[in-house]
Protein backbone atom coordinates (compact mmCIF):
# COMPACT_ATOMS: atom_id res chain seq x y z
CA UNK A 1 0.00 0.00 0.00
CA UNK A 2 1.31 3.44 -0.93
CA UNK A 3 1.52 5.63 2.13
CA UNK A 4 -0.57 8.80 2.03
CA UNK A 5 2.37 11.06 2.73
CA UNK A 6 4.45 9.60 -0.10
CA UNK A 7 1.52 9.64 -2.51
CA UNK A 8 0.56 13.27 -1.86
CA UNK A 9 4.15 14.55 -1.91
CA UNK A 10 4.76 12.81 -5.24
CA UNK A 11 1.43 14.08 -6.60
CA UNK A 12 2.27 17.66 -5.62
CA UNK A 13 5.74 17.40 -7.19
CA UNK A 14 4.19 15.99 -10.37
CA UNK A 15 1.59 18.76 -10.54
CA UNK A 16 4.30 21.38 -10.03
CA UNK A 17 6.35 19.88 -12.84
CA UNK A 18 3.26 19.80 -15.06
CA UNK A 19 2.80 23.53 -14.41
CA UNK A 20 6.44 24.13 -15.34
CA UNK A 21 6.23 22.01 -18.48
CA UNK A 22 3.02 23.76 -19.56
CA UNK A 23 4.54 27.17 -18.91
CA UNK A 24 7.70 26.45 -20.90
CA UNK A 25 6.54 24.04 -23.59
CA UNK A 26 3.26 25.53 -24.81
CA UNK A 27 4.78 28.69 -26.35
CA UNK A 28 7.40 26.60 -28.15
CA UNK A 29 4.80 24.10 -29.37
CA UNK A 30 2.54 26.90 -30.62
CA UNK A 31 5.41 28.35 -32.64
CA UNK A 32 6.48 24.98 -34.03
CA UNK A 33 2.97 23.62 -34.59
CA UNK A 34 0.55 26.54 -35.13
CA UNK A 35 -2.35 24.13 -35.58
CA UNK A 36 -2.23 23.46 -31.84
CA UNK A 37 -3.54 26.98 -31.26
CA UNK A 38 -7.04 25.64 -31.93
CA UNK A 39 -6.73 23.50 -28.77
CA UNK A 40 -6.42 26.62 -26.57
CA UNK A 41 -3.51 25.14 -24.61
CA UNK A 42 -2.46 28.57 -23.41
CA UNK A 43 -5.91 29.18 -21.94
CA UNK A 44 -6.16 30.77 -18.48
CA UNK A 45 -8.49 27.96 -17.44
CA UNK A 46 -5.49 25.61 -17.28
CA UNK A 47 -3.87 27.84 -14.66
CA UNK A 48 -7.08 27.89 -12.60
CA UNK A 49 -7.49 24.11 -12.73
CA UNK A 50 -3.86 23.50 -11.83
CA UNK A 51 -4.09 25.81 -8.82
CA UNK A 52 -7.30 24.09 -7.75
CA UNK A 53 -5.49 20.75 -7.91
CA UNK A 54 -2.19 21.85 -6.36
CA UNK A 55 -3.62 23.84 -3.45
CA UNK A 56 -5.35 21.07 -1.48
CA UNK A 57 -2.78 18.38 -2.35
CA UNK A 58 0.13 20.57 -1.23
CA UNK A 59 -1.46 21.83 1.94
CA UNK A 60 -2.56 18.33 2.93
CA UNK A 61 0.82 16.66 2.30
CA UNK A 62 2.89 19.40 3.91
CA UNK A 63 0.61 19.58 6.94
CA UNK A 64 0.83 15.80 7.43
CA UNK A 65 4.59 15.91 7.12
CA UNK A 66 5.01 18.85 9.47
CA UNK A 67 2.96 17.09 12.13
CA UNK A 68 5.40 14.18 11.97
CA UNK A 69 8.85 15.70 11.47
CA UNK A 70 8.17 19.06 13.15
CA UNK A 71 9.73 21.22 10.41
CA UNK A 72 7.21 24.03 9.82
CA UNK A 73 9.63 25.86 7.52
CA UNK A 74 8.72 23.35 4.80
CA UNK A 75 5.09 24.31 5.13
CA UNK A 76 6.10 27.98 4.87
CA UNK A 77 8.13 27.30 1.71
CA UNK A 78 5.14 25.50 0.23
CA UNK A 79 2.77 28.32 1.21
CA UNK A 80 5.13 30.84 -0.43
CA UNK A 81 5.09 28.73 -3.58
CA UNK A 82 1.30 28.61 -3.51
CA UNK A 83 1.23 32.39 -3.08
CA UNK A 84 3.38 32.75 -6.20
CA UNK A 85 0.95 30.50 -8.11
CA UNK A 86 -2.07 32.41 -6.83
CA UNK A 87 -0.67 35.90 -7.46
CA UNK A 88 -1.34 35.99 -11.23
CA UNK A 89 -4.90 34.78 -10.64
CA UNK A 90 -5.67 37.23 -7.84
CA UNK A 91 -3.81 40.15 -9.43
CA UNK A 92 -4.92 39.35 -12.97
CA UNK A 93 -5.37 42.99 -13.99
CA UNK A 94 -1.81 43.82 -12.99
CA UNK A 95 -0.33 40.86 -14.85
CA UNK A 96 -2.29 40.49 -18.04
CA UNK A 97 -3.63 43.14 -20.34
CA UNK A 98 -4.75 42.07 -23.75
CA UNK A 99 -3.11 44.16 -26.47
CA UNK A 100 -6.35 44.08 -28.46
CA UNK A 101 -8.20 45.95 -25.69
CA UNK A 102 -7.20 49.36 -27.06
CA UNK A 103 -10.58 50.87 -26.32
CA UNK A 104 -10.40 49.87 -22.69
CA UNK A 105 -7.02 51.56 -22.25
CA UNK A 106 -7.69 54.56 -24.49
CA UNK A 107 -8.87 56.65 -21.57
CA UNK A 108 -5.59 55.91 -19.76
CA UNK A 109 -3.67 57.61 -22.52
CA UNK A 110 -1.51 54.57 -23.24
CA UNK A 111 -0.07 54.35 -26.72
CA UNK A 112 -0.24 51.12 -28.70
CA UNK A 113 3.45 50.51 -27.91
CA UNK A 114 2.88 51.02 -24.18
CA UNK A 115 -0.07 48.64 -24.24
CA UNK A 116 2.00 46.04 -26.12
CA UNK A 117 4.83 46.44 -23.59
CA UNK A 118 2.41 46.12 -20.70
CA UNK A 119 0.92 42.94 -22.18
CA UNK A 120 4.38 41.53 -22.94
CA UNK A 121 5.53 42.20 -19.38
CA UNK A 122 2.33 40.64 -18.03
CA UNK A 123 2.89 37.39 -19.89
CA UNK A 124 6.47 37.17 -18.68
CA UNK A 125 5.57 38.12 -15.12
CA UNK A 126 2.89 35.43 -15.01
CA UNK A 127 5.35 32.81 -16.27
CA UNK A 128 8.04 33.90 -13.83
CA UNK A 129 5.63 33.79 -10.89
CA UNK A 130 4.34 30.38 -11.99
CA UNK A 131 7.85 28.96 -12.37
CA UNK A 132 8.98 30.32 -9.00
CA UNK A 133 5.83 28.99 -7.34
CA UNK A 134 6.13 25.55 -8.93
CA UNK A 135 9.79 25.38 -7.99
CA UNK A 136 9.14 26.30 -4.36
CA UNK A 137 6.31 23.80 -4.10
CA UNK A 138 8.40 21.01 -5.63
CA UNK A 139 11.32 21.86 -3.31
CA UNK A 140 9.10 21.83 -0.21
CA UNK A 141 7.56 18.49 -1.17
CA UNK A 142 10.87 16.91 -2.10
CA UNK A 143 12.35 17.90 1.26
CA UNK A 144 9.16 16.81 3.03
CA UNK A 145 9.33 13.43 1.28
CA UNK A 146 13.00 12.95 2.19
CA UNK A 147 12.49 13.97 5.83
CA UNK A 148 9.51 11.68 6.13
CA UNK A 149 11.45 8.76 4.68
CA UNK A 150 14.41 9.40 6.97
CA UNK A 151 12.28 9.86 10.10
CA UNK A 152 11.83 6.54 11.82
CA UNK A 153 8.17 5.57 11.66
CA UNK A 154 7.08 8.88 10.12
CA UNK A 155 5.44 7.43 7.03
CA UNK A 156 4.35 4.25 8.81
CA UNK A 157 2.46 6.32 11.38
CA UNK A 158 0.68 8.20 8.59
CA UNK A 159 -0.32 5.03 6.78
CA UNK A 160 -2.17 3.71 9.83
CA UNK A 161 -4.09 6.92 10.56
Amino acid sequence: MIKRQTFFDKAAISLSMLCTAHCLAVPVLLVLLPGLASLHLDNEAFHYWMVLAVLPVSLYALTLGCKQHKRPQLLMIGVCGLAFLLAPLVLHDLFLHDVSDHAMHAHEGLSHEAQAHKSFFGEHAEKIFTLIGAGLIALAHFRNYRLCRSSKGCCDALATQ
